[in-house]
């Protein structure tokens, strides 16, 4: 079988990690990929929202499985582009239709969703620029912190939470004003869940469904969880918390009433349901849906599948999930992020990466990586994700620390203290 990834993070260097140890996989390509995909696959110069030059690509190279990986693609309509252009549909697309992905492309269309197939989720109110009066009102009817979301896609920038209530009415009047382009014509005001987070990933045929290992990462750049919101700076799988009561909760009262809400509204949904949830006291909520997997929690969820991930992906596309021999590895999994000095604000490109050829017993997932004049360097904020395994998550963890301490660039950072609040 011949298979396309689209994308160039570490979430596709995972898949691609996974993919290539499949019998299945006779040639495999990543558009446009990194230095670590260029190791065991064939990086294509593709744009993931070009579809005129996938649709080429793809008949071109026979491709028989399209895995997009990030966000931008599925939103644009990349599945029903796929659905409706007869050279292509044959290809299996792993990833939601236009309309699924509104789920995550709207977050008032999420919240909406949660409401009319009773999904527990924080109340809520949207606001555009014609009744921004109207948003700050309801803000004095809010206690504080004050959660103000950009209802379109802002690159995981367009959620602030607010202490101060004239702030928050500021910040309100920034949002509408055009802070996040077209993302925050329309801003969702939540109220204030106080509680701890975890990630749980579905993957639907739109059928059938099969719950994937549960997640927690960790999205401040500062230990303690301070500072800057950042694409995520490490990850830990399964969340320790998450008992067997949590999870039966999560099922019967999130992950089966979506399922069964998208097929009630006859959405076509072959892909994955990324579920951010809070846990207030003892109850699951949701603050977020996504239509992807995460990233940097792909790098310890994937690695604790033992099944062949094409045969999961072919069991989706087929509509087949409820037959799948579903395994997963009891091991937990850790991974730490390594970032450029400054994210996730400014910062320089090109640094030199040394260390690797001497990592053991871990995993190193590229992010942000490129081949200069045949030497590795970096490319990104978020440059590479140390994953390692263990029957104790704290031994995984170790492990990841160690042998972070063998990498260097310039500049290099990662925070210390992840998984330590799970002690």
């Amino acid at each position: 079988m011949n298979i396309l990834i689209l994308g160039s993070g570490g979430r596709e260097h995972t898949f691609a990690y996974q993919i290539a140890k499949s019998n299945h996989c006779k040639n495999l390509f990543v558009a446009p990929g990194n230095a670590g995909t260029a190791a065991i696959a064939t990086n294509i110069a593709l744009s993931v929202t070009d579809f005129t030059a996938i649709e080429n690509f793809v008949v071109e190279k026979d491709i028989n499985m399209v895995v997009v990986g990030p966000e931008d693609p599925l939103v644009l309509g990349i599945a029903n582009h796929f659905k409706d252009t007869p050279r292509l549909q044959d290809v299996m697309l792993i990833g939601p239709s236009k309309k699924g992905a509104l789920l995550e492309g709207s977050k008032e269309r999420a919240k909406e969703f949660m409401l009319q197939h009773k999904i527990p989720t924080a109340a809520y109110k949207s606001f555009t620029k014609e009744s921004l009066t109207a948003g700050k009102a309801f803000l004095e009817t809010l206690k504080a912190p004050y959660v103000l979301k950009a209802d379109g896609l802002a690159a995981g920038k367009g959620v602030l939470i607010i202490k101060d209530l004239n702030e928050a009415k500021e910040a309100l009047g920034k949002m509408l004003g055009g802070q996040f382009g077209d993302a925050s014509n329309t801003v969702v005001i939540e109220e204030f869940l106080d509680g701890i987070e975890l990630s749980v990933f579905v993957l639907t045929d739109g059928k059938n469904y099969k719950i994937l290992p549960t997640a927690k990462d960790y999205k401040r750049i500062g230990e303690g969880d301070t500072g800057l919101n950042t694409g995520g700076m490490g990850a830990i799988s399964p969340v320790p918390f998450a008992d067997a009561t949590l999870l039966e909760k999560i099922e019967e009262r999130i992950v089966k009433p979506t399922i069964n809400g998208l097929k009630k509204e006859k959405i076509d949904y072959k892909g994955f349901v990324f579920i951010g949830l809070i846990k207030v006291g003892d109850e699951p909520y949701v603050i977020e849906y996504n239509v992807r997997m995460g990233d940097p929690e792909t790098e310890v969820v994937l690695p604790r599948i033992k099944t062949d991930l094409v045969d999961v992906f072919k069991a989706t596309y087929e509509q087949s999930l409820d037959t799948l021999n579903f395994e997963l590895d009891e091991k937990a999994a850790a991974t730490i992020m390594v970032v450029s000095g400054g994210y996730p604000e400014a910062y320089e490109k090109g640094k030199i990466i040394t260390g690797l050829e001497t990592i053991k017993d871990s995993i190193v997932f590229h992010a942000g990586t490129a081949i200069s004049d045949g030497t590795l360097v970096t490319n990104g904020g978020r440059v590479i994700a140390v994953t390692s395994l263990d029957l104790d998550y704290k031994k995984a963890i170790k492990k990841s620390y160690q042998n972070i301490e063998k990498l260097h660039f310039d500049t290099m950072y990662y925070r210390k203290d992840i998984g330590f609040d799970l002690e």
